[in-house]
C-alpha cells in the first residue's frame, strides 16, 4: 500500500519550481524569438513569449530528483530506478522524454516543418519503446487468455506515444486550455496509479499535475506565457508514457480505454478536425478555425467561459473513468456507453464535423483558394460542396439498385434456364 504524503511533496514540489523559473523563461523566450505574434489562427491580440514548456520540464527533472532522495534517506517508495526485476529503463525512458522536450524547444525558437518535427517524435517514441515500455500482451475480453503482441508492440506503442503528443498540441488553443486540461488529466491518472500500486505513474503524473497546475498562474487568461511545443509535447509524451507504465505487462480492454477517455477532449478535437478537413477534401494538415475552442468562442462564449467549460467537459469524462475501475462489468459499460453518447452529442452540437474551410475558385487571379465562413463566397461554396455530396450519393445508390437489378435479373434467368432443362430432362425420360 502507498503512502501518500511522499506525492503529496512531490506535486507540491513540481507547483513551486514552475512559479518560480516561469518569469526566468519568459524573458529567456522574448531573447531567443520564441513569440506567438496575432494572425487569423491565433486568438491572442498582443505578442506573447511561447516555450513555457521549459519551466514544466525543470519542475519534473526537480521533483523526480526529489523523490529519488526520498526513497534513499527517508523510506520512500523507490521509483524509476532501473532494476533486474522492471520491465523499463529509466536512463533510456528519460532520453526518450529529453528528445520530445528538446524537439519542441527547438520549434518554438526556429519553427521546424512538419517532417522534421514528425521526426524528432518518433525518435523519442522510439526510443521509450526500446527501453521496454511497450505493452506486451492483451487480455482478450471475449475468449479470455492473452492476445500476444510480439514485435507489433514496438510500432503500436510509438504510433500510440506520436499520437498523444499531437492531441495535446492540438488542443493548445487557448490560454490555460492544455495546460488546464493536462493538470486535470493528470490528477485522475495519478488517483488510477495510486489506487493501483504503480509508484512510477504516480509519480510522474502527480509531478506533472503540480507543474500543469502551477504554470496555470501564468498561463490562465490573460496568459502572460504561452506552453509553446516544448510544453505541449512534453505534456504529451509524459502522459502517453505514464498511461504506458500501468499496462507494460499485460493490458486489459478497461486499462487501454481509461487512459483514451481521460484524454478524451483532445481525441475528440483531433478526430473531428480530421474528418472535418477530409469532408473539405484539404490536407489533414491544413490549419483551420474549427477547433472546439474555435466553435465554443463563435457560440458568444469568452476565452474563460470556454475553458471552464472544456475543464468541467474533462473532468466528466475523468470522474467517469474513475468511477468505471470501482465497478463491474455490466456498470461500467453502462458508463461508458454514457460518457460516449454524451461527448458525441456534445460534439454534434458544436458542429465540429462541419467543414470550415472550403475551395474556392477566384476569376480575378485564375487560382483555386481556401476561404473560410468569414468570405463572402463561404455560404455559396458550402451549397455546391452539398449539392455534390447528394449527386454523389444519389449515384451511388442508383449503381447499387441497377447492380441489384442485374443481379436479380441474372437470377431470374438461371432458374429459368434451370426449369427448362429440368423440363427437357423430364420429357426425356417420358419417351424413354
Amino acid at each position: 500500500m502507498l503512502k501518500a504524503h511522499p506525492f503529496i511533496c512531490l506535486f507540491f514540489t513540481a507547483l513551486l519550481v514552475v512559479v518560480l523559473i516561469t518569469p526566468l523563461v519568459r524573458k529567456l523566450a522574448w531573447k531567443v524569438g520564441a513569440v506567438d505574434y496575432p494572425n487569423k489562427r491565433r486568438i491572442n491580440r498582443k505578442p506573447i513569449p511561447r516555450m513555457g514548456g521549459v519551466g514544466v520540464f525543470c519542475a519534473l527533472i526537480v521533483s523526480l530528483l526529489l523523490m529519488v532522495v526520498g526513497a534513499r534517506y527517508f523510506g520512500w517508495p523507490p521509483v524509476l530506478i532501473p532494476s533486474a526485476g522492471m520491465p523499463v529503463n529509466y536512463y533510456v525512458l528519460a532520453v526518450g522524454v529529453t528528445i520530445a522536450f528538446l524537439t519542441g524547444v527547438i520549434d518554438d525558437i526556429y519553427h521546424l516543418k512538419p517532417l522534421p518535427k514528425l521526426a524528432g517524435q518518433i525518435i523519442a517514441a522510439s526510443v521509450a519503446a526500446a527501453s521496454g515500455l511497450v505493452v506486451g500482451n492483451i487480455v482478450n475480453p471475449f475468449a479470455g487468455g492473452e492476445i500476444m503482441l510480439g514485435w507489433v508492440a514496438y510500432p503500436v506503442t510509438v504510433i500510440y506515444l506520436v499520437a498523444y503528443m499531437n492531441i495535446i498540441n492540438l488542443i493548445d488553443g487557448l490560454d490555460g486550455l492544455s495546460s488546464g486540461i493536462a493538470c486535470i488529466a493528470s490528477i485522475t491518472m495519478f488517483v488510477l496509479a495510486f489506487n493501483a500500486g504503480h509508484p512510477d505513474a504516480a509519480s510522474l503524473s502527480i509531478a506533472l499535475a503540480g507543474a500543469t497546475l502551477g504554470f496555470l498562474f501564468y498561463n490562465f487568461h490573460p496568459a502572460s506565457i504561452f506552453l509553446g511545443d516544448s510544453g505541449s509535447l512534453l505534456i504529451g509524451f509524459v502522459m502517453g508514457v505514464v498511461s504506458l507504465l500501468n499496462v507494460t505487462r499485460v493490458a486489459g480492454l478497461t486499462t487501454i480505454i481509461i487512459p483514451l477517455l481521460v484524454a478524451g477532449i483532445p481525441i475528440i478535437d483531433t478526430g473531428s478536425a480530421i474528418i472535418r478537413r477530409m469532408r473539405a477534401h484539404v490536407s489533414v494538415g491544413q490549419a483551420d478555425r474549427g477547433h472546439i475552442h474555435h466553435r465554443l468562442i463563435q457560440e458568444g462564449f469568452d476565452q474563460r467561459g470556454a475553458v471552464l467549460l472544456i475543464y468541467a467537459w474533462t473532468a466528466f469524462l475523468c470522474l467517469g473513468s474513475f468511477i468505471m475501475t470501482q465497478v463491474e462489468v455490466w456498470p461500467r459499460t453502462l458508463i461508458f456507453c454514457v460518457l460516449i453518447v454524451a461527448s458525441s452529442a456534445f460534439a454534434a452540437k458544436l458542429h465540429l464535423f462541419e467543414p470550415v474551410l472550403r475551395h474556392h475558385y477566384d476569376p480575378d487571379t485564375g487560382h483555386d483558394e481556401l476561404i473560410g465562413p468569414d468570405d463572402p463566397a463561404f455560404e455559396e461554396e458550402t451549397r455546391r460542396a452539398e449539392q455534390a455530396a447528394e449527386e454523389h450519393r444519389e449515384h451511388i445508390v442508383n449503381e447499387l439498385l441497377h447492380h441489384r437489378a442485374n443481379n436479380h435479373m441474372d437470377e431470374v434467368a438461371a432458374q429459368e434456364d434451370t426449369d427448362k432443362q429440368s423440363v427437357e430432362h423430364t420429357d426425356d425420360s417420358s419417351k424413354q
